[in-house]
């Protein structure tokens, strides 16, 4: 069965996240939405409710499933039995970034392979910092967000 793990802090989920999601559906028997816990990491969202938008907003795939693990992502990926990682890039720094920990992840992983998914260019300007910015701010965060989140 081919598992992969898309993880991330998801404070909050945005509408970019979720056309990844869909986006590699066809490429897996599962998808684990998982949600990365660093108790050194200030969150803008609790993780109940970060959990509560990720099981509304996919409640109608049967084939992806909602997570949350401590620690690092390969180990939480060998106890599920996961061998990919599912990324979005969204620019050339993106892709820095996260070749260097896909590199790391595939040694401390043993081999744990990471898929990369090119954001949709209406999607390439959103992030969850900059949606939580518009949050704090006062701002209307809601052509970021998929239709069932409300901040």
């Amino acid at each position: 069965m081919k598992i992969a793990v898309f993880p991330g802090s998801f404070d909050p989920i945005t509408s970019g996240h979720v056309d990844l999601v869909k986006r590699a559906l066809p490429l897996f028997d599962k998808i684990i939405v998982a949600i990365g816990v660093n108790s050194q990491k200030k969150y803008l969202f609790d993780l109940d409710q970060r959990l509560s938008w990720l099981e509304d907003v996919f409640k109608d795939e049967p084939k992806i499933e909602i997570g949350q693990f401590e620690g690092l992502t390969a180990h939480y990926c060998k106890r599920i039995n996961s061998n990919y990682l599912l990324r979005g890039l969204r620019n050339a720094s993106d892709f820095d970034y996260e070749k260097t920990i896909s590199q790391l992840n595939s040694i401390v992983g043993d081999d744990l392979e990471t898929l990369f998914l090119i954001s949709r260019p209406a999607f390439s300007h959103i992030s969850s910092t900059i949606v939580r910015e518009i949050i704090k701010g006062g701002g209307d965060a809601s052509p970021f967000l998929p239709e069932s989140v409300k901040v």
